[in-house]
């Protein structure tokens, strides 16, 4: 049969509005057989079989059992959980003022294998360097977080009804401006978010570390900390 025939004996089927599968008893055992064979093999795709295996339930009918449970927190969590909340959004913390001198800086350099020149050669730097002076490790400014933030002061631990606080990473950091030598640091703490988790709280937290002196900070920072209790 020619395609134009084929093609005119369709368009009087479907003009006539009858049912779909009289062009499927009208065309021949060939085509037939070549149409059976794509629709099986239509059917038999991954998605086609994953769609067979995972069918989708009426919207309310979860099963309850695949839900998350609920988190159970300590008194003492559920108690500072309160109280912080009221303070999402608001500066917690301001720290004290600390000086970096060039003996630290090279201190943090033995330790991390960092000598570069504009860090360690205060002759160096002075001829060379834009800054005229040597300038700390932007790591070695993160890596004051702690005490700046006090957080690390056994004496007077910023959330004492905790067992332990720990360090659990930075979403982001960023150096707006150098730290010379002999500059003087301090960090502010604004709180962000307190979510509760299995055995405590998270708290995230935005710290700004200013340079005395400075209207750019010398690091901008999201950090995250688990209390456990």
């Amino acid at each position: 049969m020619k395609v134009v025939d084929f093609i005119k004996k369709k368009s009087e089927i479907l003009a006539q509005a009858q049912h779909q599968f009289q062009l499927k008893e009208w065309i021949s055992p060939t085509i037939r057989d070549y149409w059976t064979e794509f629709l099986n093999k239509a059917n038999n795709t991954q998605l086609a079989s994953w769609v067979r295996e995972h069918p989708l339930r009426p919207l309310g009918n979860d099963n309850a059992e695949a839900q998350p449970k609920a988190i159970v927190l300590h008194p003492e969590a559920q108690a500072l959980l309160i109280e912080l909340s009221n303070h999402i959004g608001q500066e917690i913390h301001v720290g004290e003022w600390l000086e970096i001198d060039q003996q630290r800086i090279d201190q943090f350099a033995e330790v991390t294998m960092d000598f570069q020149w504009i860090h360690t050669d205060p002759e160096r730097a002075a001829a060379e360097s834009p800054f005229k002076t040597t300038i700390a490790h932007g790591f070695l400014t993160l890596s004051l977080l702690p005490v700046l933030t006090e957080s690390v002061n056994p004496d007077e631990p910023m959330y004492p009804t905790a067992k332990m606080a720990v360090n659990y990473g930075l979403n982001q950091v960023r150096y707006p401006y150098p730290v010379k030598v002999g500059n003087k640091l301090r960090a502010r703490t604004r709180l962000a978010k307190i979510e509760p988790i299995k055995r405590g709280l998270e708290l995230t937290k935005e710290i700004t570390i200013e340079i005395e002196g400075c209207r750019r900070p010398a690091c901008v920072a999201e950090s995250i900390v688990r209390l456990y209790f």
